[in-house]
């Protein structure tokens, strides 16, 4: 069973339903023991990152969620998911992250010309190309939405880069743990297949 973490924090449904098009059902839950006894776990999200490490420590979920990551559970963060596995958020002032891994949240700081948030189909450039990006090519078009990126302080975790004035962490990928910037499940027959990886990983 696939877990997905219900904080009230972005559109769990369409992840879910996206799960579900490959053929594996998926789970939506708020409660902690559920969370701690998940065979594979998905942290989605749209918002604030400061916000929802908030509402994940009001819910007592933070506890869990690190116990699932420690414990070689796989792992899947999604935007929001992504940016609040980090250290700090700079997002409308300076918030403390989960701290699972090493570094920062930060806003683009674009050339003339660029808008922020940066919306639409971005290439993903392989770094170090995880298990769950198994069957996709070097190039592939994935759907971003988002006006902050995280800049790790191990770049070994970064696996996939975009280009956006400039190259930016578009997944990040250590053991266990996988996340990306980007939203697999609006980025159709490629973020299907990520899902599908992820959902059949040993």
């Amino acid at each position: 069973m696939i877990t997905i973490v219900d904080y009230q924090m972005g559109n769990l449904r369409s992840v879910q339903k996206a799960f579900e098009r490959t053929g594996h059902e998926a789970h939506i839950t708020s409660d902690p023991k559920e969370i701690a006894s998940a065979s594979k776990l998905v942290l989605p999200g749209v918002g604030a990152c400061g916000d929802a490490v908030d509402e994940l420590r009001r819910r007592d979920l933070v506890g869990p969620i690190k116990d699932q990551i420690e414990a070689g559970t796989p792992f899947l963060g999604i935007c929001l998911g992504l940016q609040m596995l980090f250290d700090v958020s700079y997002e409308g002032g300076e918030h403390e992250g989960l701290g699972i891994l090493p570094g920062e949240v930060v806003k683009f700081d674009l050339p003339h010309g660029y808008k922020v948030p940066h919306m639409g189909w971005n290439q993903a450039c392989f770094l170090h190309k995880p298990p769950i990006f198994e069957g996709i090519d070097e190039g592939t078009n994935f759907y971003f939405v988002h006006s902050y990126y995280v800049v790790p302080k191990d770049t070994d975790v970064v696996a996939i880069e975009a280009d956006y004035g400039g190259r930016f962490c578009a997944a990040v990928w250590k053991d266990n743990l996988y996340a990306t910037q980007f939203h697999p499940e609006k980025s159709q027959h490629a973020g299907l297949k990520v899902l599908q990886n992820f959902a059949e990983l040993a």
